[in-house]
């Protein structure tokens, strides 16, 4: 597993303040005595938000497979190591995201300290940063929106909104996070279509299929667009205009708008209640015959409801429909990354079998973000039927992993994406059933 482990996605989840939005909005759909009652009483939410608490007092980088900081995953549990970690770490690990952002304003997929780099990525430096290496795997399109993500809720959490005046090599975090934006509208936007692309990959992977490793962008990559990437962007969009006092909110509104809208004409298949995979902007990798909308892409749909790409009604249809993913494919939990997976022999990676790893895999990691979509929308039992499968396995196996095998075999340990999104899941459980 260890090549498979080398090159994972690093992959936002929901946020504090947000919760009472999303509550209020569901004020119609106020959670049931019998269900509040069900949630107070269930040690499980207790256990294993205290497991994820003590996991996330042991520093920041994503797992013990990994010894580097990733923004796609600090996104993930970053409330919660506000809440028991060190803030001043953390608010100097979102800096160290800009002193490494390029001068066309990208942003890495993560650092590391330059005696631990073990992994043979095309590592950068930064004069601002010394010390530490980083890397970008480019066949992503969702680094920006995680960094941006992450500030948003990095200052929701302790409501230091002085990061924002931060000064890194001359130039204000503020004004940074637009070149973040900006960087993904000048050199990741299909004209044609209006929306972001990105290299293929499974979902919301970082493996594309042309290549034994698959990480980065080559004359093999095929590019196309997909759910994941756009709803991303939207969801950095609406952070920062909620943060910044100089934002052109006129237009980066009608840019959200506009993404939105194009979402819904081009990748909505309303006749299958279902986003398409991938359109593709010159040629698909796969075969011909090969059926790729058949596949139903579960973390990239959960990122949609998070944008409010969805309706209401859209939400819960997408829930059933991964319930029955779930039951076909015979694995534990709504985590599962799609289903069916991709044919073995698509992907020249050999970690990407059938439900393996992004293919098929079953990850807590976005699992419980679907959860937290399903408690926002006032979906409140179904998010409990959701979560209990994760709760129980956290238990029974005493901690945090990156992905399961549909037999229940755990991969990755002390996983704490994981540890983050069912901890904020659970908070918002306790919320519901307090009000």
């Amino acid at each position: 597993m260890k090549h498979l482990i080398i090159m994972r996605l690093k992959c936002s989840f929901f946020l504090l303040t947000i919760l009472m939005a999303g509550l209020s909005c569901s004020a119609g759909n106020k959670i049931s005595k019998e269900s509040a009652d069900k949630i107070r009483q269930d040690s499980r939410l207790n256990t294993v938000s205290e497991m994820a608490e003590t996991l996330l007092s042991n520093g920041l980088n994503a797992g013990d497979s990994y010894n580097e900081i990733w923004i796609r995953d600090l996104n993930t549990f970053i409330e919660l190591g506000c809440k028991v970690g060190d803030i001043s770490e953390i608010k100097e690990s979102l800096l160290t995201f800009f002193k490494f952002q390029g001068n066309d304003g990208n942003i890495v997929d993560g650092y590391v300290k330059i005696s631990e780099a073990h992994i043979p990525y095309n590592f950068i430096y930064s004069d601002l940063a010394p010390g530490f290496a980083a890397h970008k795997n480019t066949v992503e399109t969702d680094q920006e929106s995680s960094l941006i993500q992450s500030v948003a809720k990095y200052i929701r959490a302790t409501g230091d909104k002085s990061i924002l005046k931060e000064v890194i090599g001359g130039r204000m975090v503020e004004k940074r996070m637009e070149d973040a934006l900006n960087f993904l509208l000048n050199e990741r936007y299909s004209k044609k279509y209006g929306l972001l692309w990105g290299a293929t990959t499974a979902d919301w992977g970082d493996v594309q299929p042309e290549h034994e490793w698959g990480v980065a962008l080559d004359s093999t990559s095929h590019l196309c667009i997909d759910v994941y990437d756009n709803a991303m962007f939207v969801i950095a969009i609406n952070d920062y205009l909620e943060m910044s006092e100089n934002a052109d909110k006129k237009y980066w509104k009608n840019i959200g708008k506009e993404i939105k809208k194009n979402v819904r004409t081009h990748l909505w298949d309303n006749k299958n209640k279902k986003f398409i995979p991938h359109i593709y902007l010159d040629g698909s990798p796969f075969p011909d015959d090969f059926d790729e909308n058949s596949i139903y892409y579960h973390g990239g749909t959960t990122i949609a409801m998070e944008a409010d790409f969805l309706t209401r009604d859209e939400v819960l249809i997408s829930y059933n429909k991964m319930k029955e993913n779930v039951k076909a494919a015979n694995v534990q939990s709504i985590g599962l990354t799609m289903y069916p997976p991709y044919p073995d022999g698509l992907f020249k990676n050999t970690g990407m079998i059938q439900y393996c790893y992004q293919n098929g895999g079953d990850w807590t990691w976005f699992g419980g973000r679907t959860v937290m979509q399903l408690i926002r929308n006032g979906f409140y039992d179904e998010a409990y039927e959701a979560v209990s499968p994760m709760l129980d396995r956290v238990i029974k196996h005493d901690g945090f992993f990156e992905w399961w095998t549909p037999d229940g075999k755990p991969n990755s340990g002390n996983f704490k994406g994981s540890a983050g999104v069912l901890w904020k899941a659970i908070r918002m459980f306790e919320e519901a059933a307090d009000t």
